[in-house]
Parts: C-alpha cells; sequence; structure tokens
C-alpha cells in the first residue's frame, strides 16, 4: 500500500495527472468528483488507490460549443452541463440527464467522466443521452489521444491500459435533431432510475422521421441502442402510441438485472411507456 502522502497527488495540468498516474501505474487512478468512490465500502470494492485529483485542470472543466460539435471536458459537473446546455435545443436530452441525475447536491459534484467511468454502475443517466446523440470520447495517455464512439468505450473501459483518463466528450451538433430524456425513479430506489428511454430524432422536409437513435439505460448491467425500435421509427411521423406499441412488441429484446428495488421484469415492462413519453417530448419540439 503507498505511503500516506503518496497516496493522493494534486495534479495542476493534465501532463502532471498523466505523469502522475503513469507513475503509479496499477495502484493509480483519477480523481474528480469522487461520489461514487466514496461509496466504494458498501460495494466491497478496493480501497487502496493511489489517486490523482484531476478537478482543478482548466481544461477538463470547459464547455465549448463550437459551430460543429460541443466539447465537454471530464471534469465538467452535472450541474455545469445541465446549465451550459439549456440554451440548445438540440441537446436537450443530454440536458435533462445532466438536470435530473441523482439529486441536486450530487449534481454539484458529480462529473462526466466520473459517470461514465462508473463500469459497475447501471443506471447512469448521461450514458444513454450521449450514446443517443452519437458522441464521442476523447482518451488522453502521455503520449497520445485518441477519439472513439460512446458505444466503443463502454466495451473496452473495464479493460484500458492505466494512466489512461477522459479528457473531453464530443457531441455533434445537427440542427435538425430534437431529443428527449425519459428516467422512471422510484421512492424506495433512492436517487436512481429503474429504467431509462434517450431518443434522439431528426425530421425530413416531408415530417417524416430521417434518422433515429434510441438507447435504453439501467435495465440491463450496461446502456446499449435499441436498434429495433430505431429502424421502425426512420420513415415514418413521430407518434407516440404506435412507438410504445412497437416498443413493447420489442420487449424480448431485454433482459432486466434484478436488483433490491424491483425485479428485472418491471424494468423491461415499463420501457413502452417511457419510449411513449420521450416521443411525446419530441413531437412538441418540432
Amino acid at each position: 500500500m503507498p505511503a500516506a502522502d503518496e497516496r493522493l497527488h494534486i495534479a495542476t495540468s493534465l501532463s502532471d495527472a498523466l505523469a502522475a498516474l503513469a507513475d503509479r501505474g496499477r495502484s493509480g487512478a483519477p480523481l474528480a468528483g469522487a461520489t461514487w468512490i466514496m461509496r466504494a465500502p458498501l460495494r466491497e470494492e478496493r480501497q487502496d488507490w493511489s489517486y490523482v485529483a484531476i478537478s482543478k485542470i482548466e481544461e477538463l472543466r470547459r464547455v465549448d460549443i463550437l459551430d460543429s460539435e460541443i466539447s465537454i471536458g471530464s471534469c465538467v459537473t452535472h450541474a455545469e452541463l445541465a446549465l451550459s446546455l439549456a440554451p440548445l435545443p438540440e441537446c436537450w436530452a443530454l440536458a435533462q440527464a445532466a438536470a435530473r441525475s441523482a439529486n441536486q447536491a450530487i449534481r454539484c459534484v458529480a462529473t462526466v467522466g466520473g459517470n461514465l467511468c462508473a463500469s459497475t454502475f447501471a443506471a447512469a443517466d448521461l450514458i444513454p443521452a450521449l450514446i443517443c446523440l452519437e458522441a464521442e470520447v476523447e482518451l488522453a495517455t502521455p503520449k497520445e489521444s485518441e477519439r472513439v464512439s460512446m458505444e466503443r468505450f463502454l466495451e473496452v473501459r473495464t479493460n484500458l491500459e492505466p494512466g489512461r483518463i477522459i479528457r473531453r466528450v464530443f457531441v455533434p451538433r445537427n440542427a435538425c435533431r430534437r431529443s428527449a430524456h425519459m428516467r422512471l425513479p422510484l421512492r424506495r430506489a433512492g436517487d436512481y432510475p429503474v429504467a431509462i428511454v434517450s431518443i434522439a430524432a431528426a425530421l425530413g422536409r416531408d415530417g417524416l422521421v430521417a434518422s433515429a437513435k434510441v438507447a435504453v439505460g439501467s435495465v440491463e448491467p450496461a446502456a446499449r441502442r435499441w436498434r429495433q425500435l430505431e429502424a421502425d421509427l426512420i420513415g415514418r411521423s413521430l407518434d407516440s402510441g404506435w412507438a410504445a406499441s412497437r416498443a413493447e412488441s420489442y420487449s424480448e429484446d431485454f433482459r432486466g438485472r434484478d436488483g433490491v428495488e424491483v425485479p428485472g421484469w418491471y424494468r423491461v415492462k415499463v420501457l413502452p411507456i417511457l419510449v411513449r413519453r420521450a416521443v411525446d417530448a419530441i413531437r412538441e419540439q418540432h
């Protein structure tokens, strides 16, 4: 176990953080909001990490709204993200995911990068919204940076080499796109949703859906796209009742995870309701 003075290094720059993590190897871990790490003892997870604090690094705390994309630093908090995206109707799903996640106290400290890296946290709100908005994740190492799709990141995040940091998340801009994020929390489940549906859709000049992305979270151990439902939405007008009926017919696409709050079958059963609400919300935006 590292000595007490080696258990926390406060990085002053990205290069400093990457070098510190490289020195620590597999015993090192980045630390930002710490909302997930602080509950590690309850989950009986490893606690002997040597942490590198990155929340003071300025470039990781910015939201840059560019012409073609939105660049989001990994240490941007949920509350900051919700505020920054509020004026952008094309990113409503992500703004709502950030604004509704957990509770107000957590939203003020929990970060984008932390939400993405908590691989055992099935109910992360940001991930389904980022999937449906076709986001990319930039991973930084001391030697290089690479951008990968959100879906690819979810596949590899538990097997990344030590010393990598999520630098930024990029969301492509599309003025024709509208989106919605719907979640179903239960009082006894605390602040976490038992099911999440995020949908993004762009309409053509004929009023029909030209493109659609649907992502489901909290139902299974990891969020993923609902490709069968996406295919059915394209080429039709937005009809929440029809979309909900198709979602119900495709319910066997998912195997709900059992939890202390609800059984797995219930998570799947409520998906058509969330699809209906999401489509209605998108209709209101067009």
